[in-house]
């Protein structure tokens, strides 16, 4: 059984930074990616940050490219969001999720493995 289990989340002003933990067990060796997805209210959940299981890739969407680093500890049990520079348009639920399809690692459809979320806020 998979379990993940995000935390991390809080409120900052934008310009500051968050790390956000992702705490995974039972995840099969199979699995492509680990990645954070967020979602802001009356949004669509969007892909963010992956990471591949053997933390030898990374990927970040655009908009947070040079601000948002991924990382893992080496028994990958444990995966960090690192965020820096934070904006209001950052703010959301962030949900880390294993699956994902070889090369497309951003896509939703592409995950059945999630976390509760922890929420980010980004006040201007």
């Amino acid at each position: 059984q998979v379990q993940l289990v995000e935390s991390g989340g809080g409120s900052v002003q934008a310009g500051g930074s968050l790390v956000l933990t992702c705490a995974a067990s039972g995840v099969p060796r199979s699995v492509n990616y680990i990645t954070w997805f967020r979602q802001a209210p009356g949004k669509e959940r969007e892909g963010v940050a992956a990471i591949s299981f053997r933390g030898t890739w990374t990927g970040y969407r655009d908009s947070v490219q040079g601000r948002f680093t991924l990382s893992r500890d080496n028994s990958r049990s444990t995966f960090f969001l690192w965020m820096n520079s934070l904006k209001p348009e950052d703010s959301g639920t962030y949900y880390c999720a294993a699956g994902g399809v070889d090369g497309q690692s951003l896509r939703v459809r592409d995950y059945k493995n999630w976390g509760q979320g922890t929420q980010v806020t980004v006040s201007s």
